[in-house]
């Protein structure tokens, strides 16, 4: 009896810990999340006060390279596992850990050269897809700036893995709120030729990103050169230097993320263009729910890289109990939050669209009501959603990126999209329909990704997955 009562308090002691040393590292990554959203949402406000037509053109250009910038994040994520793994086996490496982070810049500048040439021809891809000659012209104004920022965030996410990994992201999230005012300085002067600058509209907010961009690759530099337990790795020294075995290994682990990524933008890019066959209101209506959704979506995206470093820090070590602790830990609290998220969403719908717009005035009567109608369907599918981003991150944690991959691909596209074509079309149901096949896609996916979880911690459990040798 004494002895279940001592395991029951050890076993509750290290929950404790793991808990708090979850929350320490995912609050601040939340918060940069947010912060980063609030930048984005800066960007787009300032581009309607130069108009409708600005804005749109803004918004098809954020929309391409913003999904070839998720896409190229995604393969930068897989530094985390890989560093955090090390470093779990290993607590006070250094060599390893220089070289994956000198590795991930140089896959940063491989991934570039193909991106630039992709936004360098902004306007042919947009008129192919249908769009408006002028305003494909002007998304390519806005791209043909904006694509410079690709390197110094592509550097800048590196960094803040490797100081994640060393539980000390907070130095990320107070270099992301000043960038906050920074970035909406830059846009104000050259958007509009404040302080003498020229009023370079588009053009001005797309070289405003690349000064933001550099501007925080630069502060975080400078912390991690100045600050002794960053200095000592000597990230920037003779980055030059290959390490093919490494590089290989960072794009066998990234590109499958990356595509994971991708795949999902993708699906909801393409649930904007369906929704856009059914009207301005069924549009306007879709963008609201969606953005709230979005915003919420960022904490447990944060709760998702927590994990990712938690579980390959316990894998690395090869602590199979550690890996369940620093899995399950992030996953429940995650989950929770989108579960009173949903909530929110289903009692109080009104209050959150009328942040976005005047509820009450006559004219956005039809856009309230869809907007209260995907709402309801967007609180189901926040749990999902939040669910397959944080088992996502406990997979890569473990180095497993190939099969989640495979998941997103059938869940969002084969599942989903498929799914909520046939209800928006065949079956009428429009807007909900397609909305009620994102949900279903997500349900899908979530739960492949669990599944996945379950059987590679038995695995874990049971000895037979193979842990980095000790």
């Amino acid at each position: 009896m004494q002895a279940a009562l001592a395991q029951f308090r050890t076993d509750r002691h290290l929950w404790k810990t793991e808990t708090r040393a979850t929350l320490a590292l995912a609050l601040p990554l939340i918060a940069a999340n947010l912060a980063q959203v609030a930048i984005n949402a800066t960007d787009v406000v300032m581009m309607g006060w130069l108009g409708p037509n600005a804005l749109a053109a803004g918004a098809l250009g954020s929309n391409l390279y913003f999904a070839l910038m998720i896409f190229g994040i995604g393969i930068m994520t897989a530094a985390a596992p890989m560093i955090a793994s090390e470093l779990g086996r290993r607590s006070h490496s250094v060599r390893d850990v220089r070289r994956t982070v000198r590795q991930a810049f140089w896959t940063a500048a491989t991934i570039c050269v193909p991106f630039w040439l992709i936004l360098s021809q902004t306007e042919i891809l947009l008129v192919t897809l249908g769009q408006e000659p002028h305003l494909a012209v002007q998304a390519a104004s806005y791209t043909g700036a904006m694509q410079w920022a690709l390197f110094p965030t592509f550097l800048f996410v590196v960094l803040r893995i490797f100081i994640s990994t060393l539980n000390r992201p907070r130095w990320a999230l107070a270099i992301g709120i000043l960038a906050i005012p920074f970035n909406a300085f830059a846009n104000w002067c050259l958007m509009f030729g404040n302080l003498g600058m020229p009023a370079l509209g588009l053009v001005g907010a797309g070289v405003g990103s690349v000064i933001t961009g550099f501007f925080m690759l630069g502060a975080l530099a400078t912390v991690i050169l100045s600050d002794r337990q960053f200095s000592r790795y000597h990230l920037f020294g003779r980055f030059w230097r290959a390490d093919w075995p490494r590089y290989g290994e960072l794009w066998r682990l990234g590109l499958p993320i990356g595509m994971t990524l991708a795949f999902e933008v993708l699906v909801f890019n393409a649930a904007v263009l369906l929704m856009g066959l059914f009207g301005t209101t069924a549009l306007a209506a879709h963008s609201i729910a969606l953005q709230i959704a979005a915003i919420s979506f960022m904490v447990p995206l944060g709760f998702s890289q927590a994990v990712t470093v938690r579980v390959g820090r316990a894998y690395g070590a090869g602590d199979r109990d550690a890996v369940m602790r620093a899995g399950w830990t992030p996953f429940v609290m995650g989950v929770t939050f989108m579960a009173s998220m949903a909530l929110l969403m289903i009692l109080f719908p009104h209050a959150l669209i009328g942040v976005f717009l005047d509820r009450d005035a006559p004219a956005n009567a039809e856009v309230v009501r869809l907007a209260v109608s995907f709402l309801a369907i967007a609180a189901l599918f926040q749990v999902f959603d939040g669910a397959q981003s944080i088992a996502a991150g406990m997979l890569r944690g473990l180095r497993d990126t190939k099969m989640p991959m495979v998941y997103a691909a059938l869940g969002y596209w084969v599942i989903g999209l498929s799914l909520g074509v046939i209800l928006a079309f065949p079956l009428d149901l429009k807007g909900v329909g397609i909305w009620f096949g994102l949900a279903i896609g997500l349900a899908a996916v979530s739960a492949m990704m669990l599944y996945r979880w379950l059987r590679r911690e038995k695995l874990v459990l049971g000895k037979s997955l193979p842990l980095l040798p000790v």
